[in-house]
């Protein structure tokens, strides 16, 4: 053994992430030698335990995959790929089967039937959710399938420091455990399951976990990363000064609940305003808060005092700040909540690394483009979850096995961002106020140069803060090279899109630090169904 490890182990699969994503995973691979890394207590990490909002599936009479599809490509900014986005829509139906197999708990109607609800940009009732705590529901329903499964081993509060990667293939992972031993996973295969990144930012509905670990370890590696530009904000998380913010599911929108400002008129103009896409309500709110007024949710008359029953997680985090929504408007402003960007993968998880795969928020298949149509985040990580398990069940008997033990090149590092606390909060409060909701050039040069000045002053013992800082510089740089707003992307000098534009952003790493390619999105003129065929 390498005298700077503490451990070795083998197995055939590493997963790194417990969320919908990385447990659809394991689930997929049950019974083979896998080992799955949690940065946090099993089910209880990520973004997944705290998602309100539902899965957005066509389950209805009323509804078809190819409506889904319409939908999910209309609000994609025209760089959605049709194909990802026919593949998402055809096997949603068949996961959330396979979820209520397993046990899971939806909401029904009085009939005994799915209570399908609408949300933002979908032009059918395809939500199912499990009161307002959908996201909870699913890592409940999946852990507990995941139990007693022959040949998992589960670490949890692991920290992922470095890919190995052995003869331009990945051959598995250095991770630091919760006792604080450096521990490399021998595998044939890795699959990155790590969220995303909304921690770069000084308001967001994420957890402080959500340190865009995978896309960090992806780049150092040498995988090609997309659309990193495209950062959806939330329009309604409570504006209550913590951190995280509480989110205010979208849900409330849909049952009715209004815009409001503090006299009770409406924040923004137009019937059926309140459920435009949500890049559009987010920037309403922010010119609102911008111009000294202020914002409120206002679901009196649309769910009053059914608010405990129907949205008991809205309610505690209302209650616990001293607002009761039966009674009074709740204040709201806009917070980072997901990445649409992400490693590139294909339509089953593979990356440009042979050896490496990757699903859910941290992957980017090209089925959000632009901007993510409501609730298809979660249908994304089971969909792309099982196919990657599938890939990689496939794939095993022609994996090589690991090679040699490498020399570990993090052996010093720890998960101590309180150490480093100073330099995150200044990058947080640059990504909020230049790489946020609304960026210009003149910004986004002012974040990078900032950036610079902290590349050698961020701790190399802090890998949080170092993932972090990786993440912010790529995403700035890609959002400065996109001279043009399209879906979640707004550039304020530069407030129409263009035609030339219609790209994705590819970057990857150089040998002078980032290499930078646009390429012309997939066609998404062509009907879902026609390229699925």
């Amino acid at each position: 053994m390498n005298p700077a490890l503490d451990a070795v182990r083998e197995a055939e699969v590493v997963v790194v992430g417990a969320g919908a994503a990385g447990l659809s995973v394991a689930l997929g691979l049950a019974g083979r030698r896998l080992d799955l890394l949690a940065k946090g207590p099993l089910q209880l990490t990520g973004n997944t335990p705290l998602a309100q909002g539902g899965v957005a599936a066509a389950v209805g009479a009323q509804d078809s995959p190819g409506l889904h599809a319409t939908d999910t490509l209309a609000v994609g900014g025209e760089i959605g790929d049709p194909a990802a986005v026919a593949t998402l829509t055809a096997d949603g139906p068949r996961r959330v089967a396979e979820l209520i197999a397993l046990g899971a708990r939806f909401d029904r109607d009085a009939s005994g039937a799915l209570d399908l609800a609408r949300e933002a940009a979908h032009s059918r009732a395809r939500v199912l959710h499990a009161r307002d705590a959908t996201g909870a529901e699913l890592a409940r329903a999946l852990g507990a399938a995941l139990r007693g499964r022959g040949g998992l081993s589960v670490f949890a509060q692991a920290l992922a420091l470095e890919l190995v990667v052995d003869g331009g293939r990945v051959s598995g992972l250095l991770a630091r455990h919760a006792d604080g031993a450096l521990v490399l996973h021998r595998a044939r295969a890795v699959v990155l399951a790590t969220g995303g990144i909304g921690r770069l930012f000084a308001r967001t509905t994420n957890p402080a976990e959500a340190t865009g670990d995978g896309l960090a370890l992806a780049f150092r590696a040498g995988a090609r990363l997309v659309d990193l530009e495209m950062v959806q904000f939330h329009p309604t998380a409570l504006d209550c000064g913590t951190d995280p913010m509480p989110l205010l599911t979208e849900a409330l929108r849909g049952a009715g609940a209004r815009l409001v400002d503090a006299d009770g008129e409406a924040l923004l103009e137009g019937p059926g305003a309140e459920l435009q896409a949500r890049d559009v309500v987010a920037r309403g709110i922010h010119r609102a808060l911008a111009s000294g007024r202020r914002a409120f949710l206002d679901a009196r008359e649309a769910v009053g005092d059914d608010f405990p029953e129907r949205f008991p997680t809205v309610f505690e985090a209302c209650t616990a700040h001293g607002i009761d929504p039966r009674r009074e408007p709740i204040p709201v402003a806009p917070a980072a909540h997901y990445h649409m960007g992400g490693i590139a993968t294909d339509g089953d998880g593979r990356t440009s690394l042979a050896g490496l795969w990757a699903a859910g928020e941290v992957a980017c298949t090209g089925v959000h483009g632009a901007n993510r149509l409501a609730s298809n985040s979660l249908l994304e990580a089971l969909v792309f979850g099982a196919r990657a398990a599938r890939s990689v069940g496939e794939a095993l008997p022609h994996l090589p096995r690991p090679a040699a033990i490498p020399p570990p090149s993090v052996a010093a590092a720890t998960d101590d961002l309180e150490a480093a606390i100073p330099w995150l909060g200044r990058l947080r409060e640059r990504m909020w106020d230049e790489v946020g909701l609304v960026r210009t050039a003149e910004g986004l040069r002012r974040a990078l140069a900032e950036l610079r000045t902290m590349d050698g002053l961020v701790p190399t013992s802090a890998c949080e803060l170092r993932s972090l800082h990786t993440v912010a510089t790529l995403l700035a740089t890609a959002a400065l090279a996109r001279p043009e707003t399209r879906g979640a992307h707004f550039r304020a000098d530069h407030p129409a899109s263009s035609p030339a534009w219609r790209r994705r952003i590819v970057l990857r790493r150089s040998h002078d630090g980032v290499a930078l390619s646009p390429q012309p999105a997939p066609d998404a003129s062509r009907p879902a169904a026609e390229a699925s065929a």
